[in-house]
């Protein structure tokens, strides 16, 4: 009987435990993914209707006349800007709020503070989650040479185009978000985009780094970008 009693109390504790797994994975992979793309849906609605209402100001030196004042600092944990990857689909779409802490990372794609604004000289350094929360950047490695990155700020669209695959590196290699990044293969100052992911795919051992240059600008008002679908 002693026996009969533990073999059946250790399958009920193994049913227990393979349950909390099986609602932890359905938590990590769904409901996370659920909540956080309502979030960056919240963050998308509220930067248009900024704009709609009163656009932001505009870059302070990207290519263009230099407007009269200077713009002011991107405001921790807020959005300025969304961005458009046409190789990870045509209604992809995601906003980049500033900083890379935890909760900003739940709600979109982060910048890097202390990087280079919006097309601006510099090197605009952007995080994303590859998986959970969202999985922004889940096809990040399919990313190649020639492919546009199109960011907005309300006012400008900037194009920029990806100069190399993606580049593996670990987490500790800060010098890829230098304003000239090590190994990107950049030969002196430019007006620059990093964006950088988790890798493996489902761990954060290492990191995945890509960079793209600033191809073109154009006033919101001309409408949407060629490199945009429709």
């Amino acid at each position: 009987m002693t026996v009969r009693w533990i073999v059946r109390t250790l399958s009920e504790i193994c049913v227990t435990a393979g349950t909390l797994i099986v609602l932890l994975v359905v938590y990590t992979l769904f409901w996370t993914g659920v909540r956080a793309d309502s979030a960056m849906d919240g963050e998308l609605g509220t930067l248009r209707k900024q704009w709609s209402a009163a656009p932001a100001a505009g870059h302070h030196d990207a290519p263009g006349p230099a407007p009269s004042a200077r713009p002011r600092p991107y405001e921790a944990g807020r959005p300025f800007a969304a961005m458009y990857i046409p190789r990870f689909g045509a209604d992809w779409s995601k906003p980049v709020i500033e900083g890379t802490a935890t909760d900003v990372l739940k709600r979109g794609l982060g910048h890097y503070a202390g990087t280079a604004r919006l097309g601006a000289l510099g090197n605009f350094a952007v995080a994303g989650h590859r998986r959970t929360y969202g999985d922004p950047f889940k096809d990040f490695p399919r990313l190649r040479p020639g492919d546009a990155v199109v960011l907005t700020d309300g006012t400008t669209w900037f194009t920029y185009r990806i100069d190399r695959r993606p580049y593996t590196t670990l987490p500790g290699d800060i010098d890829v978000i230098d304003p000239v990044p090590r190994a990107s293969g950049y030969n002196g100052p430019g007006r620059y985009l990093t964006l950088t992911t988790c890798e493996p795919e489902w761990g954060h051992s290492h990191r995945l780094i890509t960079w793209a240059h600033l191809d073109s600008t154009q006033p919101v008002a001309q409408g949407r970008p060629s490199a945009l679908p429709g």
